[in-house]
C-alpha cells in the first residue's frame, strides 16, 4: 500500500493559504522557497506590475537539457456565497475524500511533487524537473507568460512539460483557447416617449448580444462531427448583463460581459475582429442620434488553445507512465496552450476530477492522490534512468 502521508501534508499545508485570486500568493510561495532552499535548490520569482504576486520557478537535479517541467497554479476560486459544509482552507479526510478549496484544482498536483523532492535528489537524477508555479490562472491564465519566458531563456530545454490539472489522471493533449470581455455601452437618455430623439444602450447591447449568439450558432451549424471536443466547435456565451435605471427611461449605460473557448484551428482573432468591426458599425448609428455615444470593449483574459499533435513527446511520456494507450481532449482553457504557444511539448495530466473544481465541498479521492504520487515516483526513475 502506497503510503501518502507526506503528500497529505503538502496538500494540508497548500491549501491552508487563502489564495484566492484576489489575494495575494506570497506567503505561500515564500514557504516554498524556504522548502526548496532548505535542500540547496535555487528559486525565481516572476512578479506581477503591483509586485503583490509572483510566479516561481525552481530546478531540481542537473542543470542539463531533457528535463520535465511539472506546471501547477497556486491560485484557487473564491469560496464566498458557496454552502461549504467544512472550513474549506482546512483539509478534511472522510470517507476515503480531502475536502477543501483546491484540493482538485489543483494544489493536490503541486503538493505531491513538492513532497518528493527528497527522494528527486536521493535518486541521483540524470534529467531535472523544473517546477513551475504560477498566479492568477483562475482569472484568465494571466500570470504563467511571464514565467514561461523566463524558463524558455534562463533554463535547460526541457523534453517535456507536464500540467497537473485534475484529469482523473488520464493524459489530455488539446484544450479550447478562451478570450473574455467587458463591454461598456453608452446611449443617450431622454423620456421613453422621445425614442426618436433617446439612445438605448440596452437596445444597442442587445444587438450586440445578438452578434455574439449568431457567431456561436454560425459555428454550430459548421461543426465537424469527427472533432474530438464537446461541444465540436468554438462557443461565445453572454452570462453577465447590466444596464438602465427605469422603465419609462432610455437607458443610458449598459454593460455585459462574454466570453469564448475557441477550438484549435479557429481563430481567437478572427472572432474578435469581427465582433469588434460590428460594434463599431452599431457605434455610428447611435453617434448620428447622439455624438457622445459609445461602445467601449475592453479585453480580460486571451489565451491560445492546445492543440493535440501526433508528434508529442510529452504526450508519450505521460501514456508510457500511466500505462494508456490514448489521449483525450477537454473544453476548459489552461496554461498548457500558453507552453505549447511558447514552443513546448506539453501535455495535461494530474490527480483529482474537474468536476469538482469551482465547486462547495470541492474534493479529491485518496485514491487520486496515491494515483498521482505514483506517476511522480516514475517520473523520478524515468529521469534517472
Amino acid at each position: 500500500m502506497t503510503d501518502i502521508t507526506p503528500q497529505r501534508e503538502w496538500i494540508d499545508r497548500l491549501v491552508a493559504f487563502d489564495t484566492t485570486s484576489s489575494k495575494s500568493n506570497l506567503a505561500l510561495i515564500e514557504d516554498v522557497e524556504a522548502y526548496l532552499h532548505g535542500f540547496g535548490v535555487d528559486t525565481f520569482r516572476v512578479y506581477d506590475d503591483e509586485g503583490t504576486k509572483a510566479n516561481l520557478y525552481a530546478l531540481v537535479g542537473p542543470k542539463v537539457e531533457g528535463g520535465v517541467v511539472l506546471s501547477g497554479h497556486t491560485d484557487v476560486v473564491p469560496v464566498e456565497g458557496q454552502d461549504w459544509s467544512t472550513d474549506p482552507f482546512q483539509v478534511t479526510e472522510k470517507d476515503g475524500k480531502l475536502y477543501g478549496r483546491g484540493v482538485a484544482d489543483m494544489k493536490s498536483f503541486s503538493a505531491i511533487a513538492l513532497s518528493l523532492v527528497p527522494d528527486m535528489l536521493a535518486a541521483g537524477m540524470k534529467r531535472p524537473v523544473i517546477f513551475a508555479l504560477s498566479y492568477d490562472e483562475e482569472i484568465g491564465l494571466l500570470g504563467a507568460p511571464r514565467m514561461i519566458a523566463e524558463i524558455a531563456e534562463r533554463m535547460p530545454k526541457p523534453s517535456s512539460v507536464i500540467v497537473g490539472e485534475p484529469t482523473n489522471m488520464k493524459v489530455i493533449d488539446g484544450h479550447k483557447g478562451i478570450a473574455s470581455f467587458t463591454v461598456r455601452v453608452t446611449g443617450y437618455t431622454t423620456h421613453s416617449s422621445q425614442t426618436d430623439r433617446g439612445v438605448s444602450a440596452v437596445e444597442a447591447a442587445a444587438k450586440l448580444i445578438t452578434k455574439i449568439s449568431g457567431m456561436r450558432e454560425r459555428r454550430e451549424a459548421a461543426a465537424d462531427p469527427s472533432s474530438p471536443f464537446d461541444p465540436p466547435y468554438s462557443t461565445m456565451t453572454v452570462n453577465v448583463v447590466r444596464g438602465g435605471t427605469q422603465l419609462n427611461i432610455m437607458a443610458g449605460e449598459a454593460m455585459f460581459q462574454w466570453d469564448m473557448r475557441v477550438v484549435p484551428g479557429d481563430s481567437r482573432e478572427d472572432i474578435i475582429a469581427e465582433f469588434t468591426d460590428y460594434a463599431r458599425g452599431i457605434e455610428a448609428e447611435m453617434r448620428a442620434k447622439a455624438p457622445g455615444c459609445r461602445i467601449e470593449i475592453e479585453q480580460i483574459s486571451n489565451a491560445p488553445s492546445l492543440a493535440p499533435h501526433a508528434d508529442n513527446p510529452a504526450a508519450d511520456l505521460a501514456k508510457a507512465i500511466t500505462g494508456l494507450n490514448s489521449t483525450d481532449v477537454v473544453s476548459y482553457a489552461a496554461e498548457a496552450g500558453q507552453f505549447q504557444e511558447a514552443g513546448f511539448s506539453v501535455v495535461i495530466c494530474g490527480p483529482g476530477s474537474i468536476d469538482q473544481a469551482h465547486q462547495p465541498d470541492e474534493f479529491i479521492t485518496l485514491d487520486q492522490v496515491k494515483e498521482g504520487t505514483m506517476f511522480i515516483r516514475r517520473l523520478i526513475e524515468r529521469l534517472s534512468a
